[in-house]
């Protein structure tokens, strides 16, 4: 799927778009408008290309899905929050010029769906991230491997 969408520039288009629609979003503005890493939006894409495909450069760079949820975990957002972040990254897939072709698009729904559940679990004040977790390799067929510990 990484090299069907275009390889890494595809991944830092889509990055981008996403974040300019959750900036927009009235709900998903806060989060995102407080200052995180500084290379936010490009580690965004190395982690979605190597979810989908890509190279290791995420983890590599970081502590792998650990490190990613537990940037999530303990927040006690709001249900609502993963339906506007779903819905902000399938049309960031059509501001970032991604393949329009249905299954494509559909396994990108799919994968975000998942991870949105996979990082919510997280979500109650006190939550445990287990340490290690590999990121999640998603393909056309869905999930191809879990994120388990090395």
């Amino acid at each position: 799927m990484f090299e069907f969408a275009g390889g890494e520039g595809a991944f830092l288009a889509l990055a981008t778009a996403h974040h300019e629609r959750c900036l927009q979003d009235p709900v998903l503005e806060h989060p995102f408008s407080h200052p995180g890493h500084p290379q936010h939006v490009a580690r965004l894409a190395n982690y979605w290309a190597e979810v989908f495909g890509g190279p290791d450069l995420y983890s590599r760079a970081s502590d792998g899905q650990s490190g990613m949820l537990l940037i999530h975990a303990g927040m006690g957002a709001d249900d609502d929050l993963g339906d506007r972040f779903v819905s902000c990254f399938v049309k960031a897939a059509d501001d970032a010029h991604l393949p329009d072709d249905p299954e494509f698009r559909r396994a990108l729904r799919d994968y975000m769906e998942w991870a949105v559940r996979d990082v919510h679990t997280y979500n109650p004040k006190g939550s445990t991230v287990p340490a290690k977790l590999q990121i999640p390799r998603w393909s056309w067929d869905g999930l191809q491997s879990q994120a388990a510990a090395v």
